[in-house]
This record gives structure tokens, sequence and C-alpha cells, in this order.
């Protein structure tokens, strides 16, 4: 499961919401929300508050999801004012790439590229 360390885990918590995670666990001090489990099928992801927060880049983290509608939610994530890039056609499969708040990158990828051609429905 990763563990990522973010600035603000509310914020991030609402970005990944986007992907249709829900949040199964959070932990709170002083009132503010400082970790997070979310969680959709099988992915799980958790999220803590870091005091110096380390480059995403430094932490050598890619995360990669399959979705069954790229173009459904690439055309979602741009109408919230995120700024997903463009979907590449492909082969080998079709996806885009976007930056979470801190910086990580997610490749977004075509589930349905997954399945052979003779086994899609």
């Amino acid at each position: 499961m990763p563990f990522v360390h973010v600035q603000d885990v509310v914020k991030s918590t609402e970005f990944y919401e986007r992907f249709g995670f829900e949040v199964r666990n959070t932990y709170e001090l002083h009132g503010r929300r400082i970790w997070c489990w979310l969680e959709r099928n099988q992915a799980r992801l958790m999220l803590a508050e870091t005091e110096e927060p380390v480059p995403a880049k430094q932490q050598f983290a890619l995360f990669y999801l399959y979705v069954h509608d790229l173009d459904d939610l690439h055309d979602r994530l741009t109408g919230a004012g995120l700024e997903p890039g463009p979907i590449d056609p492909g082969p080998p499969r079709r996806e885009f790439s976007i930056d979470d708040p801190d910086g990580y990158n997610l490749m977004v990828t075509d589930a349905e590229a997954l399945v052979p051609p003779d086994q899609q429905p």
C-alpha cells in the first residue's frame, strides 16, 4: 500500500476522491486531519501530513490507475479545474497523466486496453 507524505491531507483527499477513492479512516490532531486511509476496490492509499515535505520527485513514486471510461474521467477532471495532460492514443495503451497537489504523478490508463481484443465485450 503506498504511503505518501503530503502538505495538506484534506486537499489531497479531495483530489483522490475525484478518482473514486473513499475515505476509510482518518486521524486528527488538534482538530486538523493529519492522516487518511483511502480505498477503491483493491486499491489502497495512505496520506500523511509532513512538517518538512519531501519533493514528490525525490520520493520516486509513480501511481498507475486503470479506469473504464478514460474520456469521461478526463472531461470531469478538466471540468473541475484540474489540468490533466492530453490523452495519448497509444499504442500500447490510451492514457494521460496528471499531478496531484503535491506533485506526485498519476498515469491514468484505459482499463479496456488491458483486455485482449478477442476477449473484449
